[in-house]
């Protein structure tokens, strides 16, 4: 099952200065304030700040796609002809995401909560 995009995660340089730049345009404060993730929630949207995501191999910000089995929809994507940029991988109790590129080199994002 697919339940949507629900979050968005831009890569960023300077954490510090994205998440003035966040939190003024979204109008909150973040949810999560680490030095390796600044995450916002805001009108139903998860929004993320990564300062690693550049050599993660993300090029600008990539929308995630919820799905209740992960493995099942990176083994679809495959088939259709997009690839693996980032395995699935645990970011924290449980939740799994991962990162493929298909045929015309957009990147799509995959998170299944614990």
């Amino acid at each position: 099952m697919n339940e949507g995009i629900k979050t968005i995660i831009y890569p960023v340089k300077d954490i510090e200065q994205a998440k003035a730049r966040f939190t003024e345009l979204l109008g909150v404060e973040p949810v999560m304030d680490e030095v390796y993730y600044v995450g916002y929630r805001v009108g139903g949207q998860d929004v993320g700040l990564d300062p690693n995501g550049h050599s993660l191999g993300m090029t600008g910000p990539v929308a995630y796609w919820h799905v209740d089995d992960i493995k099942a929809r990176i083994q679809a994507l495959v088939g259709a002809g997009a690839e693996t940029v980032q395995d699935v991988k645990d970011v924290g109790g449980g939740k799994l995401t991962a990162m493929l590129k298909d045929a015309d080199g957009s990147v799509i994002g995959l998170i299944q909560e614990a």
